[in-house]
Parts: structure tokens; sequence; C-alpha cells
């Protein structure tokens, strides 16, 4: 299945996808960094920058505690994983420490500038909500200031046959997305399911 747009987009973007099946490989320094300099580059309310990763690369002291935090569903595939991130998002404004309405939307442009840039160097990036979000701020000793987004997996491609069968159906389809009917509106928005 191929994905269609209704309208032409780049292909970066309509065919990024959060796939699971990757490879156990190392990542280097030089091959994960350039996703992080791509999020840093995202636009965020008054330039403040409120998003924050923190990473575990595979075989540290670190990736246990990072791989502790998924659920079983997730652990399943990201055990293949080179690196596991954790998304924060800073809930204050630095000028004055006044509430960042919009810091979880800047960490989102963010993720998706990381995710984009990963995606055309050929890397498999997913993220996820599948694991502790408390037991993440307790382990990285986040202040209220701070709040857990998510977490992404990233890594090499790697074969289905690395995985458990239960991954591969959701490998060989693409998803599609709502139509834009169901999402964009004029003057009023409609209420649906």
């Amino acid at each position: 299945m191929e994905r269609k747009p209704n309208y032409e987009i780049d292909p970066l973007i309509l065919n990024r996808r959060s796939l699971r099946v990757m490879s156990s490989e190392p990542l280097e320094e030089n091959e994960f960094m350039p996703l992080f300099e791509a999020a840093r580059w995202a636009p965020s309310s008054f330039n403040g920058q409120h998003w924050r990763f923190i990473y575990a690369k595979k075989g540290t002291k670190h990736w246990d505690e990072f791989f502790n935090l998924l659920g079983e569903w997730n652990k399943g595939w990201c055990v293949n994983a080179a690196l596991l991130v954790i998304v924060v998002s800073k809930k204050t404004l630095d000028r004055n420490e006044n509430p960042a309405r919009t810091h979880s939307f800047d960490t989102g442009a963010a993720w998706e500038n990381l995710a984009l840039e990963g995606t055309r160097r050929g890397l498999i990036v997913h993220a996820m909500e599948g694991f502790d979000y408390e037991e993440a701020k307790k382990l990285l000793d986040l202040n209220d200031n701070y709040q857990v987004e998510a977490m992404i997996a990233i890594g090499k491609p790697g074969k289905k046959e690395g995985v458990d069968k239960q991954y591969h159906e959701m490998e060989d389809n693409p998803s599609e997305r709502r139509p834009l009917s169901e999402i964009v509106f004029e003057g009023r928005m409609k209420i649906l399911k």
C-alpha cells in the first residue's frame, strides 16, 4: 500500500513512518546528534526552545533505566533500538518564569524536525507514549517546571525476522490519516467522533 495525499507535499513528510524493526546496531554520535541539531532549529514561542532530549545509548548503564520504563508491548521491539530518548518540555518562560502555554506545542515541533531528519538519514525514529511517565520524571529528577512528553526509539533499519511476528503487519502497511474534512474547518469546528 502506498500513501496518497490529496495535495502535493514533500515526499519526506508523506513517507515518514513510525516503524519498529531495528537492527540492534549501535549509532555513533555523528549519526544521531544531527537529529537533535534539527530539533534545535524548531520554532517556539518567544524563542523559548522548551524542549529537552535526554538519551540513553544501548549498552550503557542508562539504557536499562530507560528500557525498564517501557510497557511490555514496546519492550518487545525497542530491545533492538540503538537509542532511547525521553522528551521533556519546560513549562515556564525563561525570561520571567510565567507559564509557557505552548511548551508542549513547541516541543512537538522539535520532535517533528528530529523525526524528519532521522527519516532523511534512513534511520527509524519512533515516538511513543507506552512508558511510565511518573517513573521517568523521578528517574530524571525533574521538578514541576518540567513535563515528560514522550519517549523515542531510534535505530538503523533491521530485518523483520529480528522481531516478533505481531509487529510485521504494521511494518508492511503504512497507516492512513483522517481526511482533511475531519481536521480542517472554516470558521467553526464540527464536533466529530
